[in-house]
């Protein structure tokens, strides 16, 4: 197995660069992050570099965050600010090599917020295309998001029929998706050919997948015989310092 340590919540008391390395340390084979903007794409490009590691993924700028944003993509009447957001992220993506960008929804509701988020995922698709990039929605838990207009794998997959684009794939995270669907060995099954990342953290508490009600070393097992190859994102928030975490990881090293 291989693993992308997620830098939105590991080492994330480091400026990113900082951060990269010491995933490096650690034995990660990649990195991903969540809004790495306000950090010269240039300052991380070089970090890349120096580690040998690649930035599997980025996401598109919540919004307002003080005034309460998750996403804009699906929010009808900000269409504008929502494909700036998408502009943004691929020309970073570009800079640094990023394959991978999750186009945040935002809290939203009903069909025209269907049709809103479709549309900018159209958009989104047909950029970055341009670019070999892929698009990616992951349907967050309404517990930790509630109010989040995507919620479950049946509803991505709806959209992803809606948009029709060979570059519009699933974010499937092991955490969100117990916490609505459980089921995760048939969902993996299941949806396989329509995944293009998988991040995982301990349920309830998203913590480090040592412990709680998810039994990871059958779900990487799973994984693994299903093909799947590419580094598995450790999206989980230390519960201490993030070194002090990883026992987990040492068997796959």
């Amino acid at each position: 197995m291989k693993f992308s340590a997620n830098l939105g919540f590991l080492w994330n008391d480091r400026p990113l660069p900082d951060a990269i390395c010491a995933a490096k340390a650690a034995g990660f084979d990649a990195v991903e992050c969540h809004w790495p903007y306000d950090v010269p794409a240039s300052d991380v490009a070089d970090a890349l570099t120096e580690t040998g590691l690649k930035m599997l993924g980025l996401n598109t700028r919540r919004g307002n965050v003080v005034a309460g944003d998750n996403g804009l993509a699906a929010i009808t009447g900000r269409e504008g600010e929502a494909r700036a957001a998408i502009d943004e992220a691929l020309n970073y993506a570009q800079a640094i090599g990023v394959p991978n960008i999750h186009v945040m929804a935002g809290f939203s509701n009903g069909a025209r917020a269907q049709q809103t988020f479709g549309a900018a995922l159209k958009y989104a698709c047909t950029q970055a295309a341009m670019q070999g990039i892929t698009i990616l929605i992951e349907p967050l838990n309404k517990y930790d998001a509630p109010g989040y207009f995507l919620t479950t794998t049946d509803q991505a997959l709806d959209i992803m029929k809606l948009v029709d684009a060979p570059n519009l794939k699933l974010m499937f995270d092991c955490y969100h998706v117990q916490l609505m669907e459980g089921d995760l060995t048939h969902k993996l099954k299941l949806l396989m050919p329509q995944i293009g990342h998988i991040q995982f953290a301990s349920v309830p508490d998203r913590g480090a997948p040592d412990h709680g009600e998810i039994n990871y070393a059958h779900i990487f097992e799973t994984i693994a015989e299903l093909g799947y190859t590419a580094p598995l994102g450790a999206e989980y928030k230390p519960l201490q310092s993030t070194d002090d975490t990883l026992a987990w990881l040492k068997p796959y090293l």
